[in-house]
């Protein structure tokens, strides 16, 4: 296994921008815990609470497709198109005004990877099992 450890890697260090972000958009808004009714502080938050919800899984299913033995190029196309919807959210929510369309494209990579990754899943555990 070591296409799932690459995207693993980089998306990490994507998830530690954004934690840092919100630190920096706390200090510079003045707000200790929550979002304090500003809008870009609730606007990095939810970025940076949204990547956390979403890469994990995409992360634990690609891992497990390698486990079983999936194509490297599979695993990596996963990858890739997790780390670009996540990528494009990331930036078209963080805007204000929001970037028409990120939203939409970010979650809809997201959820190809995601629904990608579950069926080659659920394909080779079930071929394995026979």
């Amino acid at each position: 296994m070591y296409v799932t450890p690459i995207f693993a890697g980089g998306l990490t260090l994507f998830y530690v921008y954004l934690a840092v972000r919100v630190i920096t958009t706390r200090r510079t808004a003045r707000v200790g815990l929550g979002d304090g009714g500003d809008t870009q502080m609730l606007r990095a938050i939810r970025v940076h609470a949204n990547f956390a919800e979403y890469v994990p899984l995409g992360l634990l299913l690609m891992a497990l497709a390698e486990l079983q033995s999936a194509p490297p190029w599979i695993a990596a196309i996963i990858g890739l198109i997790l780390a670009a919807g996540r990528l494009i959210h990331a930036y078209g929510v963080s805007r204000q005004p929001e970037v028409p369309g990120s939203r939409t494209l970010g979650m809809g990579l997201t959820f190809t990877a995601l629904i990608i990754a579950a069926m080659l899943n659920l394909v080779l555990g079930l071929y394995q099992s026979l």
